[in-house]
């Protein structure tokens, strides 16, 4: 564990960014992931500004909650692919906090782009076409040309829009449309498959802990209740959504949906007592000490408790958004969206289960793997029912 911790909060002693080639290719040179120094406190610093706590408590918790409430408008009496929801949903809202005035059209039309960009980044370096990276590759092409073209009428506008691109454009430290781009990139990715993956997984695990479930009702009932009738969520409400918070960390510990964190050293480093060459990668591998039972008693257990009793989110042992100054600009960001997402999952629907009325049904088919990604290759299908 001082290992870890030693990676994560030394970088000026010889540990930089590490991630492989296919991650840098696609997510740009100018990407929080691939810089360090100078570099990435500028960078961070802009990302903190459009979507730390501040940013997302000012200008975006309500735009989430509005998304939200309308996308989950007629569930009820179907069949849905909790999977294809929750993706299309966090992508959605993330655009619709990225770049405001376009249409939803245009932003389901991105989308299927930037997918293929997606599947492209944990994938091997063969540029040849039919491949993953050659695909992502080529989606990374398409999105700068789009992304160009939204810029570019932006610049030559005088509008000013409630989103993350006028913010970054206004910013105080100027950057180049390049930049800009690798950032809106970034922020995308970063905040689409791990929030989108750990919505459908609370979704999961809720459904297979009715008492955890009950707890989560309970929380978002007496939360809606004192509210009037359509009355938008608030950052105090989210605040008071401490289960909810429980159970978010818990999902991300127990389903691992960030497997690792890669580091390369730029000098030989002692490590543990051993001596990490110049130029070696070093991997901090989360699951396993997601699943240490000196850490977390009974680990391959759901108990969002263990979060609210020991106050485990401030240990140095989690790992779950990073550590130090690598720590996810936009955790607070993505925590909301799962939050919100859950807060009007739990009191609009529930889901008809054969031998007792405490949440949804499963169709059979569903399956889940955990690498190299946490997903249900055949889709997480559930059957709604209102509540």
């Amino acid at each position: 564990m001082h290992g870890s911790r030693f990676q994560q909060l030394n970088e000026e002693k010889g540990l930089v960014p590490g991630y492989p080639v296919t991650m840098r290719n696609i997510l740009g040179d100018n990407s929080v992931v691939a810089v360090h120094g100078i570099s990435h406190k500028r960078i961070r610093g802009s990302l903190l500004a459009v979507s730390g706590p501040a940013a997302t408590r000012d200008h975006h918790l309500q735009k989430i909650d509005k998304f939200t409430r309308s996308f989950l408008d007629n569930w009820a009496g179907k069949i849905i692919d909790i999977q294809l929801k929750t993706k299309k949903m966090i992508f959605l809202v993330s655009m619709n906090l990225i770049i405001e005035n376009e249409s939803t059209a245009f932003h389901e039309a991105f989308k299927a782009t930037f997918d293929n960009l997606v599947l492209g980044i944990i994938s091997l370096p063969i540029k040849i076409p039919g491949t993953s990276y050659f695909r992502a590759l080529q989606s990374r092409k398409n999105v700068i040309a789009i992304l160009g073209e939204v810029l570019a009428k932006r610049r030559a506008s005088s509008t000013a829009y409630d989103d993350i691109l006028d913010q970054l454009l206004r910013n105080e430290v100027k950057f180049s449309d390049e930049e800009i781009i690798d950032q809106i990139i970034t922020i995308l990715y970063s905040g689409y498959e791990t929030v989108s993956t750990t919505s459908m997984m609370a979704v999961k695990y809720l459904r297979d802990h009715p008492k955890a479930l009950q707890a989560m009702r309970d929380e978002h009932f007496a939360i809606q209740q004192s509210k009037k009738p359509e009355e938008q969520l608030n950052w105090d409400d989210y605040k008071n959504m401490i289960f909810t918070r429980a159970v978010i960390l818990e999902t991300l510990r127990l389903a691992t949906i960030v497997h690792g964190l890669m580091r390369k050293t730029t000098t030989d480093v002692q490590l543990n007592g051993f001596t990490v060459p110049k130029d070696w990668r070093v991997l901090v591998y989360i699951r396993e000490i997601n699943y240490d039972p000196f850490l977390y008693e009974e680990p391959f257990n759901f108990n969002p408790w263990r979060w609210t009793e020991k106050d485990l989110e401030s240990h140095n042992h989690n790992m779950l958004f990073g550590r130090g100054s690598r720590m996810c600009a936009g955790k607070e960001l993505g925590i909301v969206k799962v939050s919100l997402f859950l807060h009007h999952f739990v009191t609009r629907y529930r889901l008809i289960f054969f031998f007792t009325d405490c949440m949804w049904e499963e169709v059979e088919g569903n399956k889940l793997l955990k690498f190299p990604r946490v997903e249900a290759p055949n889709g997480l299908k559930l059957r709604v029912a209102e509540y």
